[in-house]
């Protein structure tokens, strides 16, 4: 480098002339400014007095070479380091010349573009062109931040609407094609809320495409691309080349631990791409090397290296506890970097009751396997001549509770995951099901969490010592029968978690109950997690379960005789219609 010719580069960042003095100007310089590719900084190297001055100025410019400094080329970076220039100036490599014009260019962009951001609307109302659904006040707010940054992380606590929020600012940027990742259990979700929330301008639905596969393949034409985690170290080196302008990374602390395949696919595709989005309930800033990971990811290096933020950020050179994690979060804030809203600063915003029908996955294989039972009894149906209606009533019930057993067991363990995302998140939950089989699975999978169980599999004692343990805190799942939930008063609970469905909605509201109570001052979150495959659809589609008449349809008074007959009626219906389509499958 020694070798190589270099050329004055006087202070010009926030000149807006930018005009430049004529080549080789008689004025003095203190140093050398290069690009080192390899670390995606920028060097200074010259008096020991400036380069001693910049690592006391900036803590991410150390080095253990004397009379050299680096700078991360962040664009803000690039900033303070033209203003470090206005007193010292350097000389830029000739060959980087270009490449610094451009990050000149980009720095002041960012200044400009953050001091817009100040008068910019605090909150923006979705086109109904594109966007089919009403936000909140605070979901406004959001909107608006979401809008006026192009690297940002939206941290709200979980049930506060972040995926809806998010597709509102697809639907009104219209920065398509738009790839979403997310944990393998959201998946289904992401489609559905698409379908449901955002259109094209002319009323048509979003074009979406579900990446299959670790194999890069030829993706077809879309305007949103799904893709979960477990898939992006496959896809490394294809999805960077296909320069995708809006990126949203659902769940992003998914993504906190650097070093693995998956960390370096998402840093490479969010590099390329224009707006990148993360979304997380649970933003882990207190964890100094979890939270730089993800800001990472967003922002390359916008919080400094790691070794310059563990050391200046945390408790010491490669420590990963924040010192002061409020002050972290202020920085963020303050930077437009992040947005976080808790449930109780919005809770006037909020009804007593969020009921949230969440679409989740379920184990084909597995319910495949299990249905064969099921099978076997609509054969003999079928077969059996001159079959009694007492004998066919029977058959009918096996047949009916088969496929809902089989459903809950296929779906369990995306339930349990979707769980440990909400325990994970601090929240205290009541996990519901119907069947033994399902408890068990759940028992298995959420191990780790120490859970309480009323299945009324338990003695009176070891009932009350689960309640006891809930409510003192001992632990923060408690998996109830669906069914054995009368009575119950366990109003520490935050989320309420439906693993299976029952024929009543009164059931389901009794459960909810089991949270809730007249006059109290919070509001529940209630999750109904539903399966494409097996009983669930049927059974909404039994139940009026929509969900445009969900909240209307719960039945928030206790069961009438009325009520229960109804259910009845609708469970009966569903069988007979369960047991045609089985026997028509069977030939």
């Amino acid at each position: 480098m020694d070798n190589e010719d270099f050329i004055l580069m006087p202070p010009y960042l926030l000149d807006s002339s930018g005009a430049q003095p004529e080549h080789g100007a008689n004025r003095r310089t203190y140093g050398t400014l290069s690009y080192n590719k390899r670390r995606r900084c920028w060097v200074v190297k010259g008096d020991p007095g400036v380069t001693e001055l910049c690592k006391r100025l900036f803590p991410g410019t150390e080095t253990s070479k004397r009379g050299e400094a680096r700078f991360t080329a962040h664009r803000r970076l690039v900033g303070e380091l033209n203003w470090l220039m206005l007193r010292y100036p350097l000389t830029v490599r000739e060959s980087d010349m270009g490449r610094w014009e451009d990050a000149l260019a980009q720095a002041r962009e960012y200044v400009i573009r953050r001091e817009e951001a100040r008068l910019m609307p605090v909150r923006v109302t979705p086109s109904p062109t594109t966007f089919m659904g009403t936000l909140t006040p605070f979901q406004e707010e959001g909107l608006a931040f979401l809008l006026r940054t192009d690297r940002g992380l939206l941290a709200d606590e979980m049930g506060l609407g972040k995926t809806v929020q998010a597709l509102a600012m697809l639907s009104e940027t219209g920065a398509y094609p738009a790839l979403i990742g997310a944990p393998p259990h959201l998946m289904c979700n992401w489609q559905n809320e698409i379908a449901r929330f955002v259109k094209k301008p002319d009323g048509s639905p979003l074009n979406v495409h579900v990446i299959k596969g670790l194999k890069p393949y030829q993706l077809p034409q879309a305007d949103v691309y799904l893709m979960h985690y477990l898939l992006l170290r496959g896809w490394k080196e294809a999805l960077p080349q296909l320069e995708i302008p809006t990126v949203i990374f659902d769940e992003i602390q998914e993504l906190r631990h650097s070093g693995t395949e998956k960390y370096s696919a998402a840093s490479l595709l969010a590099d390329a791409a224009q707006r990148v989005i993360g979304l997380s309930g649970t933003p882990i800033y207190n964890r100094g090397a979890e939270i730089w990971n993800v800001v990472n990811i967003l922002d390359f290096h916008f919080l400094g290296d790691y070794e310059s933020f563990t050391r200046e950020w945390c408790y010491g050179y490669g420590n990963q506890i924040v010192a002061k994690p409020e002050l972290l979060g202020e920085k963020l804030r303050e930077e437009g970097m992040m947005l976080r809203r808790t449930k109780q600063e919005v809770l006037k915003d909020l009804p007593p009751k969020r009921r949230l029908i969440m679409a989740i996955d379920s184990d084909d294989a597995v319910y495949r396997r299990l249905m064969q039972p099921v099978r076997q009894t609509v054969w003999q149906l079928k077969h059996t001549p001159d079959v009694t209606g007492s004998q066919r009533a029977l058959w009918e019930m096996e047949i009916e509770a088969g496929e809902r057993q089989a459903t809950g067991i296929a779906k369990a363990p995306y339930v349990a995951q979707f769980v440990r995302a909400l325990l994970d998140a601090d929240e205290k939950v009541l996990l519901f099901a119907h069947h033994h089989e399902v408890m068990d699975i759940y028992k298995k999978e959420l191990h780790s969490y120490s859970p309480a169980f009323i299945t009324g599999r338990e003695t009176p004692a070891m009932k009350e010592r689960s309640v006891e343990r809930f409510m003192t805190g001992k632990t923060n799942l408690c998996c109830i029968s669906l069914r054995a939930a009368s009575g119950l008063n366990l109003q520490r609970a935050s989320c309420i978690v439906f693993g299976e469905l029952d024929w009543s909605p009164a059931v389901h509201s009794q459960a909810e109950d089991r949270a809730h109570r007249m006059g109290q001052a919070d509001s529940i979150l209630c999750y109904y997690l539903v399966s494409s495959e097996g009983s669930d659809q049927d059974m909404q589609d039994a139940l009026g379960l929509k969900v445009s008449q969900f909240v209307g349809l719960m039945g928030d008074e206790p069961q009438s005789q009325t009520d229960a007959i109804l259910s009845a009626q609708e469970a009966r219906r569903y069988v007979e219609q369960l047991v045609s389509r089985l026997v028509n499958e069977a030939g």
